[in-house]
């Protein structure tokens, strides 16, 4: 929103021009300080410029309405500040609720407009803080929206809530726990630069180093992955198909614990009173029987 926009509500006859109200001001200090000047309507005022509107499509009169609203709508902007979103674009999202509510508003409910273009105004508000979260879809839904407003309200600060504190907010809002640690995690999150701020050794640690990387390219990763599979549950699965001897023999060769420690034919040859050559054919049985069983694991 730009600090003139207001400017666009007001009609050429209007009287809040003659109060000195032009909507074209320097900053939102001085657009605050000028709408909470105008002067609000009584409640007599109000019903006639609505009816005006509502009968007669008078738009001076639903311009009237919403200037004379102007205040409410920097007020409850000014609540949201700790969303790290600009204060002149909140306000200006609440305008449109605000004029919204003045299209749908009818006089004769007997209700202020006030009361009835608050829930306008915020509703306004929070779409828009949604959609601009720098967290991409951190509420979809409705009981997720309504977590992510009271978890805001109920944090002390950047603190993380304590079980108690967690336990308390999903009873009272009638949501699973796991529910509230969920947001919770993402609403800790915090913005990573993608790029290095300068161009010392910190620029390995950047996003953009890594993303590029083929060894995080998703099907290398995924590759990666199905490896990682093979070798744990396909091979636990193909070492028992072996007798015991034959895969003695494999562990010993082929899986100590240290690289390049692994036993020699001839120490196995001793172990089981046999000829190295027979340890030899083992193993080789051994390994084609395995490749067998981890078929199923490629």
């Amino acid at each position: 929103m730009t600090a003139s926009a207001p400017s666009a509500l007001m009609p050429a006859n209007n009287h809040f021009l003659a109060l000195g109200f032009t909507g074209a001001l320097g900053n939102i200090e001085a657009y605050i300080a000028e709408v909470n000047r105008l002067p609000m309507l009584t409640h007599e005022q109000e019903t006639s410029l609505a009816e005006r509107y509502r009968e007669h499509n008078d738009l001076a009169a639903a311009q009237e309405l919403v200037l004379s609203h102007l205040r409410l709508v920097a007020s409850v902007a000014r609540g949201y500040l700790g969303y790290g979103l600009p204060h002149a674009d909140l306000i200006q999202e609440g305008n449109i609720g605000l004029m919204k509510a003045v299209k749908r508003f009818d006089p004769t409910m007997g209700v202020r407009l006030v009361s009835y273009a608050i829930h306008w105004i915020k509703a306004e508000i929070h779409e828009y803080i949604l959609k601009n979260w720098r967290m991409v879809k951190v509420a979809t839904t409705k009981a997720q929206r309504k977590l992510f407003f009271n978890l805001r309200s109920h944090r002390n600060g950047s603190e993380t809530m304590n079980e108690a504190q967690i336990d308390s907010l999903a009873k009272k809002l009638n949501v699973k726990r796991e529910e509230v640690l969920e947001m919770e995690t993402r609403m800790n999150g915090r913005d990573i630069a993608l790029e290095p701020p300068t161009d010392d050794d910190d620029e390995s640690f950047a996003p953009i180093s890594y993303l590029s990387s083929e060894e995080n390219e998703p099907t290398r990763v995924l590759e990666t992955l199905e490896t990682e599979r093979l070798q744990s549950e396909g091979l636990e699965e193909a070492l028992g198909k072996l007798d015991p001897r034959s895969r003695r023999i494999i562990e010993a060769r082929w899986l100590a614990n240290d690289e390049g420690s692994g036993a020699t034919l001839h120490t196995l040859a001793e172990e089981f009173g046999v000829s190295a050559e027979r340890i030899r054919q083992i193993e080789t049985a051994a390994m084609k029987k395995m490749k067998t069983a981890l078929v199923a694991y490629q």
